[in-house]
């Protein structure tokens, strides 16, 4: 048996400072959920691209937010937050919900649930939860939450790619 030579990368990066892990991970492409609730009768929340699923039973998903992180301190303390998993053609909202410099709800689709969890409308799937655990981790937090209702749409998610948001390409 003859051993075979693997791609090299063209660019080894020995520095792994954030601005570089930032990059060499943005390589991975991920979905980008909304996760919302009302605070004090207002909507409140941001986009994250960490969203994973974690356990079938019970059912538990995740997301990893940064520990200085304004808005999540404000929403971690709700009784229930939602999580809505973002279609195709919402790229712009997704940046929208990013954004620190303006009212990332305005002009939006959403709704509130009875306990306060907040939906976008158009997600491709939407999923009342709690937080379940957090585990800090470095300068972000690995939330935790339990699905506690759920549902879905026929749409195709949003993925986050390279630092942008793109379409899911199937074949």
């Amino acid at each position: 048996m003859t051993a075979t030579m693997i791609d090299r990368p063209t660019a080894v990066i020995q520095d792994v400072c954030a601005a570089n892990a930032k990059q060499a991970f943005g390589h991975f492409p991920s979905g980008v959920v909304a996760v919302g609730a009302m605070l004090d009768g207002s909507p409140a929340g941001f986009a994250a691209s960490s969203f994973t699923t974690v356990s079938w039973e019970p059912a538990l998903v995740s997301i990893c937010v940064q520990r200085n992180s304004k808005t999540w301190a404000a929403l971690s303390g709700q009784d229930r937050i939602g999580i809505s998993v973002l279609s195709e053609r919402q790229g712009e909202l997704a940046f929208q919900l990013s954004s620190r410099n303006r009212d990332r709800f305005a002009g939006l689709d959403w709704e509130p649930s009875d306990q306060g969890a907040l939906f976008i409308g158009g997600a491709v799937a939407w999923m009342d939860c709690s937080v379940y655990q957090e585990i800090p981790a470095g300068d972000h937090s690995i939330v935790i939450f339990k699905v506690h209702g759920l549902g879905t749409a026929e749409e195709s998610p949003l993925v986050y790619h390279r630092q942008t948001v793109r379409k899911m390409v199937t074949a």
